[in-house]
């Protein structure tokens, strides 16, 4: 199997860094003064958090003399102007409504330098990005309060190489992943003063993401905001009870051999039908149900995020839409059922969630948020999947190139896994799968899924 363990793990704790003062980036024209009401996909109890970013950038000699952190600085005020609801503050209102004081209070940005250099963190650096604490300025905390607060926190860090990191914490209420990429393409395209305005064009309309007047829960059972069974009334969860400093974390390969080794587990007439999405996340959940050993009775589960844009089975959403348009759907057995039985049983789960997944699921699940106090998605025994493999995060070009590495840094939870894409060392691209598990776990986990890859034809350590 291939396996990416952390790069480099020593660079997090020798590296120094200094932080020039805070301030804050306001937009560079004036803009209205209004409120404006997040959609009830967006202030969901579950997405009131910082979420990460980093981007780093190795130096460019034809940028000598050019410093990226006033370039960054001076297009992110531009790009305020029309997205000037992210330069505001959210308040929260009867119901634990959250909209947004569009006052132009602006979003926080810092200069830092580091004795450190692109090359540091490897050559295809993976999740967890080491050092990430100190490439980030902002809240941080999982589940922080988000209101009266700044929705954006930016550094800027040089490298002692000429290269640099981007780094952004931003309240993900705000926005979804497509739609940080789409705030920053336009902070990018202004950057590089290839346009003098963004090429699409923010759109709010959070209007179409509420619930109904009378809401209603309809058939679906929503189990994304409701905790599992839990036989003898115990609700333990060793993902949830175990110690981060005795958590490990590992990003795992799959390129077209692990692919193609996974699907020879399955049917001839399935093979052909499953996406490499729903193939790894059934391997990954069985292999993962497995190695945490929970006992044979209990329900785990598997939830994964849709994203609603230009997909037939939802509303139309417009192109320049940057707020949260998914939903949750779940996979969820036994893990005694989950643990013996083949791996076409996991994905035959996980395709009939995704199924699930309709415009008809979307309003049902704005009208259970409106009606249960804003719930929190369920993270009890429960494997969180974001794909966010064409997100765009690693294109983002502020006139320095692509990057090196432009995703989340972190997992958080340690619950969840970001699939994003990737390559190994010889360079193939695939699919990079980062987990966080107790160290007993992780051992077990190894060994489960290289087990799936068992071939005669195929080498495992061939990658």
């Amino acid at each position: 199997m291939a396996s990416h363990k952390t790069h480099l793990p020593y660079i997090g704790k020798t590296f120094t860094i200094k932080r020039a003062k805070p301030v804050l980036v306001v937009p560079a024209e004036p803009t209205p003064y209004e409120f404006k009401t997040l959609s009830d996909i967006d202030d969901q109890d579950g997405l009131r958090f910082y979420a990460t970013g980093i981007h780093l950038y190795k130096g460019d000699p034809s940028k000598e003399g050019q410093d990226p952190a006033r370039v960054i600085r001076d297009a992110l005020a531009k790009a305020l102007v029309y997205y000037y609801p992210i330069a505001g503050r959210l308040r929260e209102e009867a119901g634990r409504k959250l909209v947004v004081e569009c006052n132009s209070e602006g979003v926080v940005f810092v200069e830092a330098e580091a004795d450190a250099r692109v090359e540091d963190f490897g050559e295809e650096p993976v999740l967890p990005i080491p050092g990430a604490e100190k490439l980030l300025y902002g809240p941080g905390d999982y589940g922080h309060d988000v209101t009266n607060k700044p929705l954006l926190y930016i550094q800027v860090t040089r490298f002692k190489c000429g290269g640099f990191c981007f780094g952004l914490q931003i309240c993900h209420v705000i926005a979804d992943a497509p739609g940080v990429f789409q705030f920053l393409a336009a902070v990018a395209e202004l950057a590089r003063e290839s346009r003098c305005s963004p090429s699409v064009k923010p759109v709010w309309d959070r209007h179409l993401l509420l619930a109904s007047s009378t809401p209603q829960i309809s058939q679906f059972s929503h189990l994304e905001y409701h905790e599992p069974d839990t036989p003898n009334n115990t609700a333990y969860d060793i993902m949830l009870t175990t110690p981060s400093e005795e958590m490990i974390n590992q990003s795992f390969f799959f390129g077209p051999k692990q692919l193609l080794a996974l699907r020879k587990h399955l049917p001839l007439h399935i093979r052909a039908k499953a996406t490499n999405f729903e193939v790894i996340t059934a391997a990954v959940w069985q292999s993962r149900t497995i190695a945490l050993d929970y006992s044979s009775d209990l329900e785990i589960r598997v939830l994964f995020v849709v994203n609603a844009r230009r997909k037939r089975r939802f509303r139309k959403i417009p192109e320049g839409y940057y707020g949260n348009a998914l939903v949750f759907p779940v996979a969820c057995a036994t893990s005694g059922r989950l643990k013996g039985a083949p791996l076409t049983y996991a994905l035959e789960l996980v395709k009939q969630a995704k199924e699930m997944a309709t415009d008809e699921f979307l309003q049902s699940a704005m009208d259970l948020l409106v009606t249960h106090d804003r719930a929190h998605f369920v993270d009890t025994r429960t494997y969180l999947v974001s794909d966010i493999t064409r997100a765009g995060l690693d294109a983002v070009d502020f006139g320095w190139g692509g990057g090196v590495y432009g995703g989340p840094a972190t997992a958080v939870p340690a619950t969840a896994s970001f699939f994003m894409k990737g390559r190994n060392e010889r360079g193939e691209e695939g699919v990079v799968v980062p987990l966080c598990l107790p160290e007993f776990a992780m051992k077990r986990f190894v060994i489960e899924i290289e087990g799936l890859m068992q071939d005669p034809d195929f080498d495992i350590y061939d990658c």
